[in-house]
């Protein structure tokens, strides 16, 4: 098991979502991304933003004494854009999808 501390930015796959917040395992151990730290708008739905099996990149924001980690989505978000909470593939996915509106939109406007 690694060596986490509060502040890492680490990476770990979504084990299980609950109206309350994801369940991420990192490396042997377990954390918690509650609700209020997907993201800085409003989730009505945990589901639209993370998925059982996905992996994610985290900010691990407390450790408890039974060394469960507290993480957060959010506070990447704060770092504005030095850290992402998606992996490679997902940034390429958005990348290619807004290219391919940006084509349309060009066309259209012809």
């Amino acid at each position: 098991m690694a060596e986490y501390k509060i502040g890492d930015i680490v990476e770990g796959k979504v084990t299980g979502v609950q109206p309350y917040g994801a369940f991420v395992s990192l490396d042997g151990t377990h954390g918690l991304i509650h609700i209020s730290e997907i993201t800085n708008a409003f989730v009505q739905n945990i589901h639209d933003h993370v998925q059982e099996g996905q992996t994610v990149r985290v900010k691990i924001i407390d450790i408890e004494e039974d060394n469960k980690f507290s993480l957060s989505l959010r506070a990447l978000e704060a770092d504005k854009g030095r850290e992402r909470p998606f992996s490679k593939e997902e940034e390429a996915q958005g990348f290619n999808i807004l290219k391919d509106k940006l084509k349309d939109w060009i066309r259209q406007s012809q």
